[in-house]
């Protein structure tokens, strides 16, 4: 089984935090995009005949800023190109593009299942200041509107340490997401990087950020509240009702593969991971020519395998699997990392239960820190 994800890299508007692959759409090649796009999954799929697509998921960019024509003729051929027939299929969307029901209406008679939808605050003043367009009101019409013509598997991404934002605002902002009852939450942390708006203002010394123990607070305050309202935390930014874990991503954790498609996107396929041309006319011209758009590919060694193994399986709370490690990699855990996991017991930043590996909360609030230190120094083999 395998995934495919597929990049839309078209936005009506860039916001200030976002260094994903996407341009403003206005003047844009969309539908030789799309075009070459479809192109694309039908060569790369010929040379995988016996494949089985179990999830897809469409990202950006912002995927809703196609016209419903557009979507609809993007969700078909998604479908005949990788005789992709039942399993998870989500799209990112913006709120204000789904004010009215005709784009959400050809989502659902094509059969996508799920939508996420990236909402990051309830306060219209932080909004404006992040570079989103919508509002908060915009939010309750779209999760009306996908509700009414049956998409009820629906997700919303907050964000947190946002500029002039409290820990009692991010609470609001908590508190409105669950009024909402929704199935799924994913929250994150901004992060700042480089080549954006906040980025350079942050170089500046104009941009005024929660320091780090208000963050810590704002993180433990979205685990509790979530546990608290029956979102169990099944990944460090995601929170799901039972059964509603987000498949794609789950299979992104587990280390297993995914195709990417489109500008920019990236693809793990056995041993072999690839990264596609990011600009678009750069991603265009080998498909004008009937070639595959890829700029580089990577045979991952064992080394890397394990390194990402732990850094993927860890990012869960169902961690990693002692029995899965030894049959995937012939080796135990202990074999390759056997001091680390005992220090990092001893410093309650990871625990063991039912023969998995889990971090803790700290352990999981210093991730990357955590992270940093299964980066094999001497090779295995």
């Amino acid at each position: 089984m395998a995934g495919a994800y597929i990049h839309i890299p078209f936005c009506a508007h860039i916001c200030y935090y976002c260094d994903f692959n996407k341009v403003f759409i206005e003047g844009q090649p969309v539908d030789d995009y799309l075009d070459m796009l479809i192109r694309e999954m039908h060569l790369v799929m010929a040379s995988h005949p016996n494949e089985s697509i179990e999830t897809v998921y469409v990202g950006g960019g912002t995927p809703t800023a196609l016209s419903p024509v557009q979507l609809e003729k993007l969700i078909v051929a998604i479908r005949r190109e990788l005789h992709f027939e039942h399993g998870e299929f989500t799209f990112e969307a913006n709120p204000n593009d789904l004010l009215t029901r005709d784009k959400l209406q050809v989502m659902k008679d094509n059969g996508v299942t799920r939508l996420s939808i990236g909402v990051q605050s309830f306060d219209d003043a932080i909004l404006k200041r992040i570079g989103r367009t919508h509002q908060a009101a915009d939010v309750y019409t779209a999760i009306a509107n996908a509700r009414a013509v049956g998409l009820d598997n629906l997700s919303i991404d907050l964000i947190f340490r946002l500029p002039g934002q409290s820990r009692d605002n991010f609470l609001h902002s908590l508190r409105h997401a669950l009024e909402l009852d929704l199935p799924h939450y994913s929250t994150y942390s901004l992060i700042l990087e480089k080549k954006t708006i906040f980025y350079n203002l942050m170089r500046k010394g104009r941009l005024q950020l929660p320091n780090q123990d208000v963050e810590a607070d704002m993180y433990q305050d979205a685990i509790d509240l979530m546990a608290v309202n029956g979102r169990a935390q099944y990944e460090i930014a995601n929170f799901a009702k039972p059964g509603f874990e987000c498949q794609h991503n789950l299979l992104y954790w587990r280390n297993d593969k995914y195709f990417g498609f489109g500008a920019g996107a990236f693809g793990y396929v056995g041993r072999d991971r690839y990264h596609n041309f990011g600009p678009i006319q750069q991603y265009l011209a080998p498909l004008h020519d009937h070639k595959v758009p890829v700029i580089e590919h990577h045979l991952v060694p064992l080394e890397e395998q394990i390194e990402e193994e732990l850094f993927l399986g860890l990012r869960t709370r169902a961690g990693v699997s002692r029995a899965r490690f030894a049959a995937r990699y012939h080796l135990s855990i202990e074999d390759v990392y056997g001091a680390l996991i005992q220090s990092l017991k001893d410093q309650r930043l990871m625990v063991e239960r039912d023969d998995h590996l889990i971090l803790t909360n700290q352990g999981m609030f210093l991730g990357n820190e955590v992270f940093q230190q299964f980066l094999l120094e001497d090779p295995l083999i």
